[in-house]
């Protein structure tokens, strides 16, 4: 079994606390903040274990890499202390086992990776997509197994995210295109955090759409809306990454005004909160992040991961704001989309 990469005397010498600190769900003082991590860092009871809404943000507050979210999900599982109900886990769990359902494209060795999403699938096709659409792989033998730290089954990840990169190394994949943030993340954060080698090259899509709407620069008409970004939590494990949706959205003329809720202050669209935490705090955080998002005026919410899409879409829409997904907001700028009103 694969086992986390953690050095101890990187939490105890951290002189910011910051991964605790920050945490937009639970209050700490830097003491108080400093010695919780400490008690998980030493396999001891914690509050945290108990109050952790699984949002991720930590992993990107930690400058120091050390992967504070794993460890607290490891500690999490050590100890049977887990996020959501027992049969809600495992249904997860099983809804998400590989039972041979699952679809190949034409693959060659660039592939495109729709997860377990199939709106991604029907995003990934057009001028944009051109040379790739027909090589796509999915289904739950190339999921990216993230999800399932959300309910600290941090062995389900070990166990099965092996076999998901065998899975697509067979397929003779030399470059894989992830168009979820989860999978690139788990790819490029947790897969080298337990030493999994992954042998073939991973691009994020976004770094893919910049390029490809470069390239297609001469087709854009500045689209001259202002949209209000819903971040996604998965990006927290790829916080390099963030940068790409001001520059695409600069890219066809699009304004993103400065909120309180954004960049690394960002809330989750909080749906899974709801068998963690429960529906107050659901509840809660959508509201304010809605309100926040309604308080710039911008005319759009704009999304980057289809879950935070299916949750809050109706939600947005009856906010008098319009919902959609980056890839769609590129292929109306190059007149492949008819503009949603």
């Amino acid at each position: 079994m694969y086992a986390l990469k953690f050095n101890e005397k990187v939490c105890a010498t951290c002189p910011s606390a910051d991964c605790l600190l920050k945490c937009q769900y639970m209050t700490f003082e830097k003491e108080e903040a400093h010695e919780e991590m400490m008690k998980i860092v030493r396999g001891e009871d914690s509050r945290v274990l108990h109050e952790c809404m699984t949002c991720y943000a930590c992993e990107e507050y930690c400058r120091r890499g050390n992967h504070p979210y794993y460890l607290i999900g490891e500690r999490r599982e050590e100890r049977g202390i887990y996020t959501a109900p027992r049969p809600i886990t495992n249904q997860w769990i099983n809804m998400t086992a590989m039972q041979g359902k699952y679809m190949v494209g034409d693959i060659k060795e660039k592939a495109i990776s729709c997860c377990f999403l199939p709106q991604l699938a029907e995003m990934a096709t057009g001028e944009i997509f051109k040379d790739v659409a027909s090589s796509v792989v999915f289904g739950a033998e190339f999921m990216c197994p993230a999800v399932h730290t959300h309910f600290a089954k941090m062995s389900v990840v070990k166990e099965r995210l092996p076999v998901v990169i065998e899975n697509l190394t067979k397929l003779g994949i030399k470059e894989l295109i992830c168009l979820h943030d989860e999978c690139y993340g788990t790819f490029t954060s947790i897969a080298p955090a337990y030493g999994m080698e992954v042998p073939f090259k991973l691009t994020y899509y976004m770094d893919f759409l910049l390029e490809r709407m470069k390239e297609l620069k001469g087709k854009i008409v500045p689209l001259n809306i202002t949209v209000a970004y819903q971040r996604p939590c998965s990006n927290r494990l790829i916080p390099d990454k963030h940068h790409l949706v001001r520059e695409i959205l600069d890219l066809i003329g699009v304004s993103m005004p400065d909120r309180r809720y954004q960049d690394e202050n960002s809330l989750c669209c909080a749906e899974l909160f709801r068998p963690i935490g429960g529906y107050r705090i659901a509840d809660d955080v959508q509201r304010r992040n809605l309100d926040d998002m309604v308080a710039t005026g911008a005319e759009y919410c704009l999304f980057n991961c289809p879950a935070c899409q299916d949750v809050l879409s109706e939600k947005v829409a009856k906010r008098g704001l319009q919902p959609v997904h980056i890839i769609d907001l590129c292929r109306t700028a190059i007149g492949e989309k008819e503009r949603e009103v």
